[in-house]
């Protein structure tokens, strides 16, 4: 049965290029709203002005959308508690600051940028934790007045516990206890600039938007004491957690960065890889349904996934294992379907490539891919007007120069002759003249190879003959034939 008090966030900063890690975290939210029949809420944490970007706002959107993860409510599509920038949220903060300061659960600091550097540089001296010292925590009202005729415009802090402990549930990790006085750190919640920091604009929003589930990534987990704090503050509920663990580098040492590689959804898709695939790939990278099933459609991640299967543990990104996912996933594309994804590779490739003849390729290349950006150099010949190779080639091991003359003169008397260009003729023409010649078919064939391909390897010689066309097999072998001085 739908469940529509489930409701999910992927709260992201659109500061650089949307990654692969953002894009599982979206994705577990996602299908857990899809499972549950509840909302998934995209919202935007734009409040940091100096590394926000409008392309990487666009990078994240158009990243979400190819990968189908729509959103329910957020950017450019609304919903009941617009706005879903943070940015455009401002008023709500500073209301919610004031209240907590006048609950006494927060206060206003006027410490200089100066001071809070030489008291971190003093803790670090002396091996202390790091963190406020709470000096502005009891000012009177004259000093606060006297600070604020001087013009410092305060920060607002959250007022933490002295003592005592905290215990919290995450499903993935069980109950969590904290010692309080041991955090010892009141966070900046509104800076000077009127903008909040993250410990009080994610657990408002995620109150005021009603999110009941937060899943994010684990390097969040110590903000949860602060949300909390602040949610007893107010007399609020909190949410379920699940901290989702960190993805690891191909080489199991540390988290998953661009000097590993390709970490950006759009490079992926740029690369050549399918959407579906990503999808398959990143739902079973920390997340399990049985100990055999690997590949599983949209529908049946949505139908089956669950937080039971989500893993604490870090799991391991592989090139390899995706590339065979990706493979998996072109194999299953109807060829319609899958010529009109690579047309725009061979395009982009330079090559005067066209649907129908697109759709004639597939075929010849559709089991041999694992990723669409192979395609090109796999059928360059095809659409190229001349070609290039070292004219050695044409004589293959164990022939003679002047077999391979032979080859091609016989080769072009036979297709000359021939009416129909259609594969099956074409090979019941060729294939009798291996026996003629005395040449085994890899000889007689991998001759004719390099004279139209310029490779020793390609996707079916004949079928390949066939969508060249009549004139441009024959002129290409001619020229073979007056390579070698035919």
């Amino acid at each position: 049965m739908p469940d529509n008090r489930v409701r999910v966030r992927f709260a992201p900063s659109p500061t650089g290029y949307f990654h692969m890690g953002g894009a599982r975290t979206a994705l577990f939210n996602w299908l857990f709203a899809r499972r549950h029949g509840g909302s998934f809420i995209l919202r935007i944490e734009d409040t940091d002005r100096t590394r926000y970007t409008e392309y990487a706002l666009r990078d994240l959107l158009d990243s979400l959308r190819w990968l189908g993860l729509d959103w329910d409510e957020g950017p450019e599509v609304g919903g009941p508690h617009a706005p879903y920038f943070q940015s455009q949220r401002l008023p709500i903060y500073h209301e919610y600051a004031k209240k907590l300061v006048d609950a006494g659960a927060a206060y206003y600091c006027y410490c200089s940028e100066e001071r809070l550097a030489a008291m971190r540089e003093e803790q670090k001296r002396k091996g202390e934790p790091i963190g406020y010292d709470g000096r502005c925590r009891y000012l009177t009202a004259r000093e606060r007045a006297d600070l604020e005729a001087q013009g410092i415009t305060p920060v607002v802090r959250l007022r933490m516990p002295d003592e005592g402990q905290l215990t919290f549930n995450d499903v993935l990790r069980g109950d969590i206890t904290v010692d309080l006085g041991a955090m010892r750190d009141d966070k900046v919640l509104l800076k000077s600039d009127g903008y909040p920091t993250y410990h009080l604009a994610a657990p408002l929003d995620d109150h005021l938007m009603e999110i009941s589930h937060i899943m994010r990534g684990e390097e969040w987990l110590p903000s949860v004491p602060y949300g909390l704090i602040l949610y007893r503050a107010m007399g609020w509920g909190p949410p379920v957690y699940a901290h989702l663990p960190v993805i690891l580098s191909p080489t199991g040492k540390g988290k998953m960065s661009k000097r590993a590689g390709a970490t950006s959804v759009l490079e992926f898709r740029r690369i050549g890889y399918l959407p579906e695939a990503i999808v398959n790939f990143l739902a079973r990278l920390g997340w399990s349904y049985d100990d055999k099933t690997e590949v599983m459609s949209r529908d049946e991640l949505i139908r089956h996934f669950g937080l039971s299967g989500v893993s604490s543990s870090p799991g391991q990104f592989s090139y390899d294992k995706l590339e065979w996912f990706n493979g998996v996933y072109i194999r299953q594309l109807d060829p319609d379907d899958l010529a009109r994804r690579l047309l725009p590779f061979l395009q982009e490739a330079g090559l005067r490539a066209d649907l129908t003849t697109t759709r004639q390729l597939v075929p010849l290349i559709q089991e041999r891919l694992k990723t669409l950006s192979e395609a090109p150099k796999m059928v360059d010949f095809i659409f190229a007007d001349e070609i290039e190779y070292d004219p050695a080639l044409l004589v293959q091991k164990k022939m003679t120069q002047d077999q391979a003359r032979q080859v091609l003169a016989r080769a072009i008397a036979a297709l000359e002759a021939l009416p129909d260009f259609a594969p099956e003729a074409i090979e019941g023409t060729l294939r009798p003249l291996t026996e003629e010649l005395g040449l085994k078919a890899r000889e007689f064939f991998g001759t004719l190879r390099i004279a139209l391909t310029g490779k020793e390897v390609t996707p079916p010689l004949i079928e390949s003959m066939s969508i060249m066309g009549k004139e441009k097999v024959l002129f290409r072998l001619r020229k073979a034939a007056a390579l070698l001085g035919g």
